[in-house]
C-alpha cells in the first residue's frame, strides 16, 4: 500500500464539524493503536480563515483582518481527502503529539504555537491557498 499521508501534506477533511476545512498532516498511524484500532492521522488544520484585506485598511484593521483559528484532532483516514500541495512544517512537528490530547491545558498550548506559526506564515505570504476558504 502506498503511503499517502506524510507529514506535511495537506489535505481536507470531509466529515464532521471541520468538514470541508483545510488541513496539514503531522503525524500518521497506518496501522491504528490500541485506542484506535483504525488507520489514522494527527492534523492540524484552519476553523476559521483571514479575512480579505485591502491597501485602504490601517494596521489596526489589517491585524484582526489577519487572524487565523487553528484546530487540531486526529482524523481517521477514511474522513480525509489527500491533495497534491504539501508544506514544509518546521515548527509543527513538535508541537503535537498523541499525548497533547489527554489534557486539555496542553491541547490549548499546542493550538497557541500553532496559531502563531500559521499567522507567521499567513503575514509573510507562504502558502496563499491554504489559508483561503474552499468555494464549493
Amino acid at each position: 500500500m502506498v503511503k499517502v499521508y506524510k507529514p506535511g501534506k495537506v489535505a481536507i477533511v470531509l466529515q464532521g464539524r471541520q468538514a470541508g476545512k483545510k488541513v496539514v498532516v503531522i503525524k500518521q498511524v497506518d496501522e491504528g493503536t490500541k485506542e484506535r484500532p483504525y488507520p489514522h492521522a494527527v492534523v492540524a488544520g484552519v476553523e476559521r480563515y483571514p479575512r480579505k484585506v485591502t491597501r485602504r485598511m490601517g494596521q489596526k484593521k489589517l491585524a484582526l483582518r489577519s487572524k487565523v483559528k487553528p484546530f487540531i484532532k486526529v482524523v481517521n483516514y477514511s474522513h480525509l481527502f489527500p491533495t497534491r500541495y504539501a508544506l514544509e512544517l518546521e515548527g509543527l512537528k513538535g508541537s503535537v503529539a498523541h499525548d497533547t490530547f489527554k489534557e486539555p491545558s496542553q491541547r490549548e498550548d499546542a493550538k497557541k504555537t500553532i496559531k502563531k506559526l500559521f499567522e507567521e506564515r499567513y503575514i509573510a505570504g507562504k502558502n496563499k491557498w491554504f489559508f483561503q476558504a474552499l468555494r464549493f
